[in-house]
């Protein structure tokens, strides 16, 4: 097994920590709040004080934090993971950042003599319990190679977008067809309620047809339910749009600058930490 430093505990980094110590891992682990790391350290993971000092002779590096703020203070900061990252070792960003932040973050691991990978994730908190993530791996084929058997144990498969960067980019577009698809069933909920339709109507008709997804067929049924407990938070998704949007200058983005104003819109009405489903009430509102 190998010694594993996980450095951010949020709702997704500590239940891929649990997975990587249940595979029998040695894991050394920082948050920024601290008592988040008592759960683990009852498991048996040990707690270091900053990033710099859960890395320190760790074979893999692990960053799973809110954004490309969060990921630049973990890794370059001043007690940063690259201060005392052995030759060789290999650092994953994990978080869901942009590509240029990611190909910044491979830059400064290159110069600190690390391997680097960005490798968000795609599922949420219930998959990162199971182990049934899907990760998205930018860099070398070889690299990505070396740290499958690691990622396995958090996901249930690791697909090979392209080099560094290519896992930032394939994670914000993933996470842009799901929020547009989630305002748009809140939207069809809203307005088939307008036209005469009960909303737990409107979803059964719309799941029976083509083109209601998996995923839009939870939201849908999670708005009916008037369950917002946070699964993917609000304010998570209206990042992650923002991100997409901003990607490329060239690129014209109009159904995802749409729902990110709802999902800012409703950030900004106090829903910033309910589930992605709590946009309905912003149609709700009026």
């Amino acid at each position: 097994m190998s010694r594993v430093a996980f450095l951010g505990l949020g709702a997704m980094g500590s239940r891929m920590a649990v997975r990587l110590m249940e595979a029998g891992h040695d894991l050394t682990v920082w948050n920024r709040s601290p008592e988040r790391a008592a759960p683990l350290e009852e498991k048996g993971a040990k707690a270091a004080a900053t990033p710099r000092e859960a890395a320190g002779g760790a074979e893999f590096v692990i960053a799973m934090v809110r954004d490309d703020d969060a990921s630049r203070e973990v890794w370059e900061g001043a007690d940063g993971a690259l201060g005392s990252m052995g030759e060789g070792a290999i650092a994953l960003e994990m978080s869901t950042v942009t590509a240029g932040r990611a190909r910044a973050f491979a830059s400064a691991a290159k110069a600190a003599g690390a391997v680097p990978i960005d490798a968000p994730v795609s599922g949420s908190r219930p998959q990162a319990e199971a182990g049934e993530l899907v990760i998205l791996a930018g860099g070398r084929q070889a690299d990505v190679e070396r740290a499958k058997p690691l990622l396995l144990a958090m996901g249930k498969s690791v697909e090979h977008a392209g080099p560094i960067g290519a896992g930032a980019t394939a994670k914000l577009l993933v996470n842009a067809a799901l929020g547009t698809q989630v305002a748009m069933m809140a939207e069809l909920l809203s307005l088939g309620a307008k036209l005469g339709l009960e909303p737990e109507k409107t979803l059964d008709l719309l799941s029976a047809t083509p083109w209601a997804s998996p995923a839009a067929k939870t939201a849908g049924g999670l708005m009916v339910k008037r369950s917002f407990d946070p699964l993917f938070p609000v304010e998570l998704v209206a990042k992650d749009l923002g991100y997409a949007a901003g990607a490329s200058e060239e690129a014209k983005t109009p159904i995802i600058d749409a729902a990110r104003a709802l999902f800012e819109d409703a950030e900004a009405n106090g829903l910033a930490a309910e589930n992605m489903s709590a946009v309905v009430k912003r149609y709700e509102a009026g």
